[in-house]
């Protein structure tokens, strides 16, 4: 996270009209490829959910472009698969037909993953090489594609926790991979916005800044919170709200011992914690949201409040749906969709009071 902070940080002082270079087509290939990895971050959701990750269990990032065809190839896919524990101790009783469908999501996913490489690379080298990049751009563009290498390594890393003594890919890895995704997808947000946002007329004060910080590090702490949710299976118990087996806390929240190791390994503690992160970013929004009302804001900054209350409404409805419907696919998938989108909203009303200037102090 590090990494992509300091990405933002930079990027923010982005040129905006008449900078250097063609940077109107620069940030339309942006938003595309924030488009791209949001699919991806979708297709995602419905590869876990659908058991389909561990199907393909080799990594060939060039040759791995082209499925199976023939019937021999199909064969010798399912062969493949067959020697890992999921297929021996869940998917015992598959078959071939019902094996492709698998196969089809985790390779749909790979190769958007692939797709989101070369609409980001191929672009950028372009870009450079006709030095149509603002150089207050080169550096974090170059980081965020260093990031999408590292988020390409460690998707197979995932992957590979799960082919030889688990039935299911490590939820520390797979929580690791969707922050890493999403990290990378701000970056690139960030840059965008900083190139076709002009900087606010307007001064707002440094506590409105760090109060749209706040709601962005919520926002990131309940998505991780999900990822070990889902990737605990946290949500296929206690689907009952509020309370968790009629307890505000489950009775066996502490059950593991050192106390932090119920947070990410003890189901119950899992859900709880996720359920009260995504309490504290609700209530967070509405106070930030009614504070608005009564400031003095730049219009682009209202418009950002009302659109990340919207979304934190949403996915809080959905993420209540998707719990007492015992996770049902394409709420599930929503709710990983609405986590995206109440981030970016998140950026944006952040966006729309960057560099605000401190208050002089009365000498």
């Amino acid at each position: 996270m590090s990494t992509s902070t300091a990405i933002l940080k930079r990027a923010d002082g982005a040129p905006a009209a008449g900078a250097q270079g063609n940077v109107g087509a620069v940030a339309s290939w942006l938003f595309v490829c924030c488009a791209l990895i949001f699919l991806m971050v979708v297709i995602g959701g419905i590869t876990r959910l659908t058991l389909s990750g561990l199907s393909i269990t080799e990594w060939k990032p060039v040759v791995g472009v082209l499925p199976p065809f023939s019937s021999a190839d199909w064969a010798a896919e399912f062969a493949k698969y067959k020697q890992i524990p999921e297929y021996r101790l869940v998917h015992y009783a598959m078959s071939l037909d019902e094996f492709k469908t698998i196969y089809f999501w985790e390779y749909l996913h790979r190769l958007l993953g692939r797709l989101v490489g070369i609409a980001y690379g191929v672009p950028f080298t372009w870009f450079l090489r006709r030095r149509q990049l603002p150089r207050s751009l080169v550096l974090p563009l170059a980081g965020i594609l260093l990031l999408g290498f590292g988020q390409g390594a460690l998707g197979w890393y995932m992957v590979e926790s799960g082919l030889a003594d688990r039935t299911e890919v490590s939820h520390y890895r797979l929580v690791a991979h969707l922050v890493l995704a999403l990290a990378v997808y701000a970056a690139i947000l960030w840059v965008a916005l900083g190139i076709v946002r002009r900087r606010p007329r307007q001064a707002v004060s440094v506590g409105w800044r760090r109060a749209a910080e706040a709601v962005i590090l919520l926002v990131a702490l309940t998505i991780a919170a999900g990822g070990l949710v889902a990737g605990t299976h946290a949500g296929l118990i206690y689907n009952t709200f509020p309370l968790m087996d009629g307890r505000l806390v489950p009775a066996g929240y502490d059950e593991l011992q050192p106390l932090w190791l119920n947070w990410f390994e003890n189901v119950a503690a899992v859900q709880f914690n996720h359920r009260m992160l995504a309490a504290a970013t609700m209530t967070a929004v509405i106070l930030l949201w009614a504070a608005g009302l009564r400031a003095s804001l730049p219009s682009a900054a209202r418009r950002a409040l009302h659109a990340i209350l919207a979304a934190a409404a949403l996915q809080v409805a959905l993420g209540i749906s998707t719990l007492l419907l015992v996770v049902p696919i394409p709420l599930a998938v929503g709710h990983q969709a609405g986590a995206v989108v109440l981030l970016t909203t998140a950026l944006v009303l952040r966006h729309t009071i960057r560099n605000a200037p401190r208050p002089r102090v009365p000498t």
